[in-house]
Formats: structure tokens, sequence, C-alpha cells
């Protein structure tokens, strides 16, 4: 055996395999290390910003809850300050009603106190008219001198 040819061959084939396995093993075991390392970081990277996505969408949840939150106050504002002018819109027209009934009663009053002085007025005029026709009538001149002398003779003791 150690004189056969074929021995020797594959002897010399065996460490060959062995010599030339050993740097292509060292570097597909340095390139399979590489690759490990690679993803190792590539993982972490995928975990890091998962989190991030992770806290970013819960930042926004409370974000929008607390947007609903204040869109729901500002509505019971708005509602509450329409129930607040609505209500001084009732007061106003009816104090402004009251004003106006009150300034219509006061022209009427003025009115009627009008018309009676008017009345009263033509009365009067129609009284002096016919006093006059009548006393222009009935009265003879002797009566109207007789008259006229008196209003002159009392006329010193009433300027007094």
């Amino acid at each position: 055996m150690l004189q056969d040819p074929t021995f020797w061959v594959a002897i010399a084939f065996v460490i060959f395999v062995v010599l030339a396995i050993k740097p292509v093993v060292s570097k597909v075991g340095g390139m399979l290390d590489e690759k490990s390392a690679a993803i190792a970081t590539q993982l972490k990277e995928a975990e890091s910003l998962r989190e991030d996505a992770q806290a970013a969408l819960a930042n926004y949840q409370r974000l929008q809850r607390d947007a609903l939150k204040e869109a729901e106050e500002i509505v019971a504002h708005a509602k509450e300050e329409a129930a607040r002018i609505r209500k001084d819109a009732k007061e106003h027209l009816a104090e402004s009603l009251k004003r106006r009934e009150e300034q219509a009663a006061e022209k009427i009053a003025r009115a009627e106190a009008q018309a009676l002085q008017d009345v009263r007025n033509q009365a009067v005029e129609l009284a002096m008219a016919a006093t006059g026709k009548l006393l222009a009538d009935k009265v003879t001149p002797e009566v109207n001198a007789e008259i006229l002398k008196g209003a002159v003779d009392e006329l010193p003791s009433r300027l007094q």
C-alpha cells in the first residue's frame, strides 16, 4: 500500500482538498459572519424603527383624542354662546317692544290731549263767535255805550 501510487495520489488529493478548503471555509465563514452581522444590524434598526413607529402611532392617537376632546369643548362652548346670544336677543327684543309700546302709548296720549285741546279751542271759538253774533244781534247801541262806559270806569281799579 505505501508502494502504490494511487494511495499517494489519494493522500495528496486529501491534503490538497484540506488545504484548499481551509481558506475557502474561512472566507465563506467570514462572509457569513459579515452577512450575519449586517442582518443583525438591520434587525436592530428595524426593531428601533418599529418602536419609533409605535411611539409615533401612540403620540398621534393621543393627539387625535386631544383634538376630538378639544373639538367637543369648542362645540359645547359654541352651543352655550349661541344660547346666551339667543337669550340676550330675546331680552333685547322684549325691551325694545316694551319701549316702542310705551312710546306708542305716549304718542297716543299726546294725540288725545292735542285733540282734546283742539276741540276745546274750537268750542271756545264757536262760543265766542256765537256770543259775538248774539251780542251783535241783541245789544243796542245804547246798551253797548253803557257797557263800554262801565268797563272804562272799572279799568283804573283793576289796574291797581
